[in-house]
């Protein structure tokens, strides 16, 4: 089942069609769909695919030979080149008459094995470029070396790509499409837990409940996502170890660099170090104040739903997992998932205000949101905006998401208004998001002030 990348795919087919040499440069973190990306590209047209794999050049070599002499023959032939030069020379070649995309996965497996292919890559583009109809494309999930070695300055290749894709996890419009015979609810629930991430989607079984697909998947021992979390940052660092007494400091409620090192027990240079590497993984984040660029206040947050879900509540419970209970663990985690979901809804809500700006919906043009807390020097308290986004110094929006079974009452919309009072724009407008709708003396006041915005989860659903 092949969902969504309809941008991605529209990407590749203009390049295809230029009909003159193209060079592209897929990469993002493992199990996000490049592989049936290029595949579902490729599926009708003259194409090579070869998968480098984790061995020596040799081994790599023979796979590629086989992958051009099945394309040139239509059968499987035992027939090596030489060397890479000169197999990937012969596809320049063969392109040269006819439009071929050559499509080399997990590039990064064959590049560390060979070390002259990057610069034999170089040397064959600069050659053929101007009458070669080959459309190269590189895919990599170890995003530190794409990045390192194929994107940047430095790197042999740098000026020859003519497009580049990071390929991201589904956003939760995309999400829904994969579950339709959820509730609308559960739909919000599954995505808390799994992200956007399509491998992971694909454990789901909308025909369950999520307490069911939670037991079937995270609190099953021999299930693909037991141990997903671990066995990837095994082969994305050095000393997982590390990484996932971080992760777990931070799915357990430290945020700031302090609290963090205090509990991994590590020096907090060395934690920084370590957290600059899981936000390049697209794991956690890191969230200073709307409007801050640095500051002392930022907090660290776990960016990936699957690895705050596994952190937050497998990894604390896995003793009695690994001994078949996971009944008594789902006991211990559903009284807490309410509560967990009041991020993922903040960011369901951030979603639905960027498509609301993209259509053209959106009172407030702003060119970016974030979360907002800081003193509030009246009170002498700390206070918090759960989204605010500028269009300019005079105008701006602020929103507060509550993912309850309660309606959202009167008293929201005012604390609200007077958190929005530190700040000094003119025009204001208002966003409450809420999972269960609003009181009437809430709906009353909204409609008297005219410049605010409620919206219930099933809006955003629909």
């Amino acid at each position: 089942m092949f969902i969504g990348r309809g941008r991605e795919l529209s990407a590749l087919e203009r390049l295809y069609k230029s009909d003159k040499f193209e060079f592209a440069v897929i990469y993002g973190r493992r199990r996000v769909g490049k592989t049936a990306l290029i595949n579902k590209f490729i599926d009708d047209k003259n194409a090579i695919y070869f998968m480098g794999v984790e061995s020596n050049a040799k081994q790599n070599l023979e796979n590629f030979s086989k992958s051009i002499m099945e394309y040139v023959s239509g059968t499987e032939i035992d027939s090596i080149f030489s060397s890479f030069q000169s197999a990937l020379e012969y596809v320049f070649r063969l392109a040269e008459k006819e439009r071929i995309i050559l499509a080399i996965d997990e590039y990064p497996y064959v590049a560390r094995s060979s070390k002259s292919l990057a610069s034999t890559l170089q040397l064959l583009i600069d050659k053929y470029k101007d009458k070669s109809k080959l459309m190269l494309i590189l895919c990599g999930s170890s995003m530190s070396y794409m990045e390192d070695h194929v994107l940047a300055y430095k790197a042999p290749l740098y000026g020859r790509r003519t497009a580049q894709m990071k390929l991201l996890p589904f956003d939760f419009e995309e999400t829904c499409r994969y579950f339709e015979n959820f509730a609308a609810e559960d739909k919000a629930l599954i995505y808390g837990v799994v992200g956007g991430t399509p491998q992971y989607l694909l454990q789901i079984n909308d025909a369950l409940s999520v307490e069911d697909n939670i037991k079937d998947t995270f609190l099953n021992p021999v299930s693909f996502l037991y141990e997903e979390p671990i066995n990837l940052l095994k082969q994305e660092v050095r000393e997982p170890a590390i990484y996932t007494a971080i992760i777990a400091a931070i799915a357990t409620g430290a945020s700031r660099m302090s609290e963090i090192s205090g509990k991994v027990g590590e020096d907090t240079n060395v934690c920084a170090m370590y957290l600059k590497n899981l936000i390049n993984l697209g794991i956690v984040q890191k969230e200073t104040p709307y409007g801050e660029k640095a500051s002392r206040k930022s907090v660290y947050s776990i960016e990936d739903n699957m690895f705050r879900f596994w952190y937050r509540f497998v990894f604390e419970n896995n003793s009695i997992i690994a001994r078949g209970a996971a009944d008594l663990a789902y006991k211990r985690i559903e009284p807490q998932l309410s509560d967990y979901m009041g991020k993922v809804f903040e960011e369901i809500c951030k979603q639905y205000l960027w498509k609301q700006l993209l259509s053209g919906n959106c009172p407030v043009e702003f060119t970016a949101l974030g979360r907002w807390w800081g003193n509030n020097p009246k009170e002498k308290r700390q206070e918090e905006i759960d989204i605010m986004g500028e269009q300019d110094k005079n105008t701006a929006l602020f929103a507060e998401c509550k993912w309850t079974n309660e309606k959202v009452d009167l008293g929201v919309l005012e604390t609200l208004v007077k958190r929005s009072e530190l700040f000094n724009y003119k025009t204001k407008y208002y966003y409450l998001f809420s999972k269960s709708g609003f009181t009437k003396g809430c709906e009353d006041k909204a409609n008297e002030m005219g410049n605010v915005n409620l919206v219930e989860y099933g809006d955003i659903i629909r």
